[in-house]
């Protein structure tokens, strides 16, 4: 994420540092695989669709740092086709804690729960999922759930191969001055259920910072999956997992066996 305390590239303390230069080389090729993937999964259930599974829920679909709906339509069209009433954020690029985007994202947020007589789930990619969190801590009674694809919320997770990118659009599209106590705030214990969707093989940040402790966060739980970082809004093994994941009742939540 930003540079906060201003090393300029030196890990935090604890901190496991951004993957190897490999695991980043691959994650167009890794994503055109698990696109295409997920592509032939879906056409298949376009033969014989479960549509019933999200009975019509809200989901609410958070962009990584400089993605924006368009990347996440793959997903969008997955949990659609499934029965969710699913919603894009609406803000563009995400260029990261603007002023545009955390002035535009609770009101967005706002706007879609008003649409419901129940709870939105929140699903984050990347930063997205970073945003996600910030929204449950706000929102806690608005937000069903949360799960998170490869967020580095972490302190361990600070430095990863998109640092550079979070520092240069900062000076180009500024930052709220507030931006320090959103991301303390973000790493406290979500108030609501939570999934941390993480890859040992993820090529922009590093797994450990994506992480969460349900030791000291119990309603909150780890899957790891096999895929790229840019992947996880594709990856098959993804998918499934947010699907299974969204069909959670809240109030009888367990985490995944």
């Amino acid at each position: 994420m930003y540079d906060f305390e201003g090393d300029h590239g030196a890990p935090a303390a604890g901190a496991s540092g951004a993957p190897h230069r490999a695991l980043m080389l691959l994650e167009l090729p890794r994503w055109t695989v698990e696109y295409g993937s997920s592509r032939l999964i879906d056409l298949a259930a376009g033969v014989l669709p479960d549509r019933d599974l999200g009975q019509g829920r809200p989901v609410l679909v958070l962009p990584g740092f400089s993605a924006h709906d368009k990347l996440t339509g793959r997903l969008r069209a997955h949990l659609a086709q499934r029965g969710w009433n699913v919603h894009g954020w609406g803000l563009g690029t995400n260029h990261g804690l603007t002023e545009k985007i955390v002035t535009g994202l609770p009101k967005r947020f706002a706007d879609i729960a008003a649409r419901y007589d129940e709870p939105v789930s929140i699903v984050g990619w990347s930063f997205g999922g970073v945003l996600a969190r910030w929204l449950a801590h706000e929102n806690p009674h608005q937000v069903r759930q949360v799960v998170c694809l490869g967020s580095p919320w972490r302190a361990e997770g600070e430095r990863t191969r998109a640092t550079g990118m979070f520092e240069k659009s900062k000076d180009k599209h500024g930052i709220v001055p507030n931006a320090r106590a959103i991301i303390d705030q973000v790493r406290g214990p979500v108030p609501v259920p939570l999934t941390a969707v993480w890859s040992k093989t993820d090529g922009i940040v590093p797994w450990q910072g994506c992480t969460v402790d349900p030791s000291t966060d119990p309603i909150a739980e780890n899957l790891e999956v096999l895929s790229s970082h840019v992947g996880m809004v594709a990856n098959p093994l993804v998918l499934a997992a947010v699907v299974d994941r969204l069909r959670q009742d809240p109030a009888q939540w367990k985490p995944a066996s």
